[in-house]
């Protein structure tokens, strides 16, 4: 495995399902907490480690909801994205496109306007500075009802050169797509390309209902429709891609063990599935870690790793043309290494 981690951290990549409120490490959350004297349930980092230890989606949110209580101001979100966007730099992440909360913030009395100058500020640097390419996606939580969503896409339009697509997230259970059937039309109508959460823990039809319904550009983790053999077909048929995050469902408990992870049959059955990381100061790794956790535990070889790679490429909200240079990155690493392992062949 030594020889197969260290072509995955060489591997270019491009990472399509991260919410950036996901990626605040406990460290990054005091240190914050102390700058804006918000008072934390947590007194020590350790404490705060011990707490994600959660066995299910809604355990993972309640925690999560309570460190984004220390995000404030636009340097809160211009520091927390910068992180982020360091640990992408470390894994040889080409191009990011993360999703934000707005109304996780705006609840709280966070202006949409403070969260957004402050990921697209270091997004801009993230670009200058460490030649990271990425996009912006504005999820909507899935728990609240749709005329809340409704008034946040309002007021996402001012700044509709920010944000290339809307998505929804949050607890999936209970909370079908068809619930937000009209807020996604009008953002379709107004421009925005679309995703949705839909199969981690809810079942195939809202998979189904995010394809029909809302008319998804993309499905996020989508691990259930392999469930229907039907939506597996229209899935591969339509090339949809899916954003699947492997350490999250592990950690969620969607999975029980590693090696029972859905991945490489989805590979198997033609499914467009990608690597991403979704949560991962709460899930435990960032893009290496779980490119690494899959190809130890389902036993993918460099040819797997290149597929989930020219996947998240062909998947992105890039133009062909700058598809086609990170493509090409890809394929070049992609011929080194596997001539590399040709060569030293006994």
């Amino acid at each position: 495995m030594v020889e197969t981690d260290s072509f995955i951290e060489g591997l270019p990549k491009v990472e399509l399902h991260l919410h950036i409120e996901g990626s605040l490490e406990p460290e990054l959350m005091f240190a914050l907490a102390q700058r804006n004297k918000t008072k934390l349930p947590f007194k020590c980092v350790e404490e705060v480690r011990e707490a994600y230890n959660f066995s299910n989606l809604q355990d993972f949110l309640d925690i999560y909801y309570q460190g984004m209580s220390v995000l404030q101001t636009e340097q809160d979100f211009y520091d927390l994205t910068w992180a982020y966007l360091e640990r992408c730099a470390a894994d040889n992440v080409m191009h990011t496109e993360i999703f934000f909360d707005p109304q996780g913030h705006t609840e709280r009395g966070v202006k949409f306007e403070t969260v957004l100058k402050g990921i697209t500020r270091a997004l801009d640097d993230g670009k200058k500075k460490l030649g990271i390419s990425s996009k912006v996606i504005m999820c909507f939580l899935r728990h609240l009802s749709e005329e809340d969503a409704l008034k946040t896409l309002e007021q996402a339009l001012p700044f509709k050169k920010h944000i290339v697509g809307v998505g929804l997230d949050s607890s999936e259970k209970g909370h079908p797509p068809s619930k937000f059937e009209r807020v996604f039309a009008k953002a379709r109508a107004a421009g925005f390309l679309i995703v949705a959460h839909a199969g981690e823990e809810g079942p195939p039809e809202y998979v189904w209902e995010a394809l029909d319904k809302l008319k998804v550009n993309r499905i996020d983790h989508g691990n259930r429709s392999l469930e229907d053999d039907k939506l597996v077909a229209r899935l591969v048929k339509d090339g949809m891609a899916l954003t699947v995050c492997p350490l999250s469902n592990l950690k969620l408990c969607v999975v029980k063990d590693m090696r029972n992870h859905p991945l490489k049959k989805m590979l198997t059955l033609g499914l467009k599935a990608t690597i991403n990381s979704d949560d991962p100061a709460y899930f435990g790794g960032y893009m290496n870690d779980n490119y690494k956790a899959v190809a130890k535990a389902l036993d993918l070889d460099k040819s797997d790793l290149l597929t989930l790679a020219r996947n998240s490429v062909a998947a992105s909200f890039l133009s062909d043309a700058e598809k086609e240079v990170l493509l090409q990155k890809v394929n070049a690493y992609g011929d080194a290494g596997l001539s590399s392992r040709k060569s030293h062949k006994p």
